[in-house]
């Protein structure tokens, strides 16, 4: 039987060919097809894309068939979902076509294991294969053939080898059909001096454990790395412990966790284990304990701020810590631009002033409300300055401003939103030097709502500062520029957001130039409501508190702003692809491929990005592009000169919708010299749980609502989350009409 599984890029020239010569008309064809396969709604294909597909009769070689197996190869159709369709549809020849085609496929079913061997013992490697009848089987070392190893097992003796490690491949061949096996890397051990808490022997357990994981202490933000290596036959497997219970995702004989806590301190040890056998590591204490301060700063606790001795008046920030929500793709209402470029502009700019800045786009009501949570454990114990911006749709009702998340049905009341009058007051009590809302939000009066919330008693701090971008029951209004838009709020608030200026005097100045703009004179005014007694400003320096702990919970944040490391891939046929990653915002990322080697015979080599969560928000359209600017970002124009070349680029979107870590597939396809078929290979990739994924904000959401394509935030840089980028285009202050923030 032939493996149904495989994607329809698997099908060989000749194969499409035919199918292209049988389905290429107006009777049972390709449009008939395309039909049936839309059923799925992730193979439906829209009228741009049917029209493309119709139009490729008039090229000279061009068929609609293939133009449309194409798309569905993109969208990882199966040869078995196409055999369904081709049945709905009756065309027998089709389906015969299509049969025969996969009962000649050869399928790996057995791939070879790495191994580590003890040096002098034999060691076996198994690789097998379904298919048509006659497959014969061939050995490799390296690009060596090895002689006489034509069977599915190749027998190696560990004696010959030079204590290097060796790789090894299989080919199976039917006729000119060919396919190659995994790589597999046997390495050899001197096992003069094994372990003795082990144990066993490798004759009497078939397991054996060469290198046993040793204790260790660390500070809070190192980095964690156990190592425990076995030799056995069948190949051994891992599983850590910690405290007796299993480390979700460690099974590999290195356990690494970085920017470990407290939480992570404990008594650690791992089971090695084959088809038949089952051996412990010893178990070994890690040790975890307060990091204290240096030059470099670890994310300090302390009051709200102080003075510094010899230097009269200047207060001193203890750390600043800022979140920006924008939200733009409402669910039920009406769709913003602006939101993704002022949240860029102004998180870049309140990085320059040391802010430590998470930026998320298109939240839903748990996620925002998860976001603001974590945001809080930051300001424990008076952070100088804690800063909230909010970009999207809003209401005012009897003096309390709601922000408005993307999944809140047409009829939205307070129970819906998240009121910021409550945020407020659980700021109030971590005691913050300074608690600043930048609400660029509408302000009317929402009818559907008559519910007074109970929000508390306010505490009197006297450093409070609210800007809105608009007085009461009045709307907020957007900027046309070109594709680009800009919150009449922002374009004026970074003009001044770098002056060393109180700020309330600072937002006063923002509200005279608002003022200035003739289109929206009587419409839209910053109202400014605030009881500081003190000259706080945004340009305060920073100063860690006098105290040698460090928090669990700040660092606990910082792990959320840790990219994947890049890595590079080794294909079967030789090829090696860089796979690399960068950051627009905390909840927004980008995954580029990069083939940096390939053997001289082959050519038309590219790697691509299949397999994506379907919880993420991924246009399919916008993956795999050849330049950042066909990602789908709307300031491509502004970030993308300095961007790698020779890459394809995809952009992943609601990282924080992840349930479980980001797998995903990448899939070579290259082509030998003098060949006409393309070759593909595939490998499966896992990256953890990136940026804002790692504080797990899907824990309290509901199900995910329908998707729909994000086009979110322009990168900061092609690099780690925390560089500074600073890319705002100019603006156009004479739009031919505002749209506006409205319910």
């Amino acid at each position: 039987m032939g493996d149904w599984s495989m994607p329809i890029g698997s099908l060989g020239e000749e194969v499409v060919a035919r199918l292209c010569e049988l389905l290429d008309n107006a009777g049972r064809g390709w449009r008939k097809l395309a039909e049936l396969a839309g059923a799925e709604k992730r193979f439906k294909c829209s009228a741009e894309e049917l029209e493309m597909c119709s139009l490729k009769v008039l090229e000279p070689r061009g068929s609609p068939t293939q133009c449309l197996l194409q798309l569905l190869a993109e969208r990882d159709c199966t040869l078995r979902y196409l055999l369904g369709c081709l049945e709905r549809m009756g065309h027998e020849q089709a389906c015969r076509v299509l049969s025969s085609a996969v009962q000649d496929m050869i399928r790996i079913t057995v791939q070879p294991e790495s191994q580590v061997v003890a040096e002098g013992t034999q060691v076996s490697l198994t690789c097998c294969a379904t298919g048509p009848p006659g497959l014969t089987y061939q050995w490799f070392c390296g690009r060596q053939e090895v002689p006489g190893a034509t069977s599915p097992e190749l027998l190696i003796n560990t004696a010959t080898l030079a204590g290097q490690p060796e790789w090894y491949i299989c080919r199976v061949n039917c006729g000119a059909t060919f396919t190659f096996s995994r790589w597999a890397h046997v390495q050899v051990e001197k096992s003069s001096s094994p372990s003795s808490a082990s144990g066993y022997c490798l004759t009497m357990a078939g397991l054996q454990i060469l290198q046993q994981p040793r204790p260790c202490r660390l500070a809070e933000g190192d980095t964690l790395a156990l190592e425990c290596r076995a030799i056995g036959n069948p190949p051994p497997q891992y599983q850590w412990f910690r405290n007796r219970r299993p480390v979700e995702g460690a099974q590999a004989p290195q356990l690494q966790v970085k920017l470990v806590t407290t939480a992570e301190r404990g008594s650690y040890c791992c089971r090695v284990f084959n088809l038949f056998h089952e051996v412990w590591s010893q178990e070994v204490d890690v040790e975890i304990g307060p990091r204290l301060f240096t030059s470099g700063g670890s994310w300090p606790e302390g009051d709200g701020g102080s003075l510094e001795h010899g230097s009269p008046g200047q207060l001193y920030a203890t750390d600043k810590v800022a979140l920006l929500i924008g939200n733009m793709h409402y669910l039920h209402h009406k769709q913003l631009q602006a939101p993704i470029v002022d949240v860029h502009a102004l998180g870049a700019l309140l990085r320059q002033l040391d802010f430590k800045v998470v930026s998320l786009l298109d939240l839903r009501k748990a996620e925002m409300q998860m976001a603001v949570d974590e945001f809080l454990l930051l300001l424990d114990k008076g952070v100088y300055a804690g800063l909230l911006y909010y970009a999207g749709h809003g209401y005012e009702n009897f003096g309390n401003s709601f922000m408005v998340p993307i999944d809140a049905p047409s009829a939205y009341t307070s129970e819906h939103c998240l009121c910021v009058q409550r945020v407020l007051r659980e700021m109030q009590q971590r005691r913050t030097g300074l608690n600043i809302f930048l609400l660029d939000m509408c302000r009317k009066r929402n009818l559907n709502d008559d519910v007074i919330p109970q929000v508390g008693v306010l505490e009197v701090t006297a450093n409070i500062v609210f800007g809105y971008a608009t007085c009461a029951d009045a709307e907020a209004y957007e900027l046309s520029q070109g594709e680009l838009s800009n919150g009449i709020f922002v374009t004026f608030l970074k003009r001044w957001l770098m002056e060393d200026e109180k700020i309330t005097v600072l937002l006063d100045k923002v509200a005279e130039d608002m003022g200035t703009l003739e289109i929206t004179r009587g419409r839209q005014a910053l109202e400014l409501r605030s009881n500081l007694s003190e000259r706080r400003a945004l340009t305060d320096p920073i100063r860690p508190p006098g105290q040698d702990e460090s928090s669990a919970r700040n660092l606990q944040w910082a792990k959320a702003h840790v990219l994947p490391e890049s890595r590079h891939l080794r294909f079967n046929c030789g090829v090696s692809v860089q796979l690399g990653f960068a950051a627009e915002f905390s909840n927004i990322m980008i995954i580029y491929t990069r083939v940096v080697a390939a053997p001289k015979d082959i050519t038309n080599c590219e790697a691509r990005l299949t397999d994506i969560p379907e919880e993420l928000d991924v246009d399919l359209k916008c993956t795999n592009k050849e330049s950042p600017e066909e990602v789908g970002s709307p300031l491509a124009p502004v970030w993308s000169l300095g961007c790698p070349s020779c890459c394809l680029y995809s952009r992943i979107c609601g990282l924080q919708k992840l349930q479980q870590e980001l797998a995903f597939t990448i899939c070579l396809q290259y082509r030998y010299q003098g060949m006409d078929d393309f070759v593909e290979e595939r490998q499966r990739v896992n990256v953890g749980r990136p940026l804002i994924a790692k504080l797990n904000l899907q824990r309290a959401a509901s199900p995910s609502p329908p998707h729909s394509p994000l086009f979110s935030s322009p990168p900061r840089s092609w690099g780690v989350v925390g560089s500074l980028w600073v890319n705002t285009p100019e603006e156009n202050l004479s739009p031919e009409g505002p749209s506006s923030h409205t319910l």
